[in-house]
């Protein structure tokens, strides 16, 4: 026995679902799910946590969980059963105890790895398209004769100007690479000689370094980035298409 899903007059069966995946772009994310679940199968959960959840997510329903017309009724609409329900409601704490066994070790030397672009730089910069100008405003500073806000406010030309030439906090992996180099080995308080940065020359000073800590949200963060790169990799290397049997 073949099924079919009619929306409409459009009856999606074995014959035209391929297409029509393709067609809204969803080979991918169903891949996506489909790995996951194979991943996470063997995951337990306590009965503390099945319970938690099973609360969490009948509160954001607003479902009385004992209203079993009531759950049959949304069951039937979403076209899932309860076994499959109970799936769902756990997939998050499985996903996230399969993202800390399978990565949760290699964390540290990540973290090390990534701290450079992770770390938050506040610097004021002033940028203008004439050099003559620029060096100009260069020795201003550099002789104290001017103020760096007053001189980003009055002469820089981008956002910037409005708040004075002051960006940030923001890390390092924000700017454009060449900034975040000379800011990464500048001195706090150090204005930096003018530069070319595509067509904009600009003057930098360094006013903060902020150097991360991996608590408990970065440490959530590495993780979905790690997971995020395995779940790609999974999806281009394991889906295939035979066209033929498509055609």
């Amino acid at each position: 026995m073949s099924a079919s899903v009619k929306i409409g007059d459009l009856v999606i069966n074995s014959e035209n679902i391929f297409h029509l995946l393709a067609e809204k772009q969803m080979i991918a994310p169903l891949a996506r799910e489909i790995i996951i679940d194979r991943a996470i199968a063997s995951i337990p959960c306590s009965e503390e946590e099945i319970k938690v959840a099973e609360q969490q997510f009948f509160w954001q329903m607003q479902m009385n969980p004992q209203d079993t017309e009531k759950l049959n009724t949304w069951l039937e609409r979403n076209y899932l059963t309860r076994e499959q329900l109970q799936q769902r409601i756990l997939r998050p704490i499985r996903l996230e105890k399969y993202k800390e066994q399978t990565w949760g070790e290699q964390l540290e030397s990540y973290y090390l790895k990534r701290k450079n672009q992770l770390d938050k730089v506040l610097y004021s910069l002033i940028r203008t398209k004439n050099p003559g100008e620029a060096q100009e405003l260069y020795f201003r500073l550099c002789e104290g004769e001017s103020d760096f806000t007053q001189l980003a406010k009055q002469y820089s030309q981008g956002t910037e100007a409005q708040t004075g030439g002051l960006v940030g906090p923001v890390e390092l992996n924000v700017p454009h690479p060449d900034i975040a180099q000379k800011l990464l080995t500048a001195q706090p308080g150090q204005v930096l000689p003018p530069t070319r940065i595509g067509e904009w020359i600009v003057i930098l000073r360094l006013e903060k370094y902020i150097s991360t800590q991996l608590d408990q949200n970065l440490r959530r963060r590495l993780l979905d980035e790690l997971f995020g790169q395995w779940i790609n990799e999974q999806i281009r290397d394991t889906v295939k298409v035979d066209l033929e049997l498509v055609a």
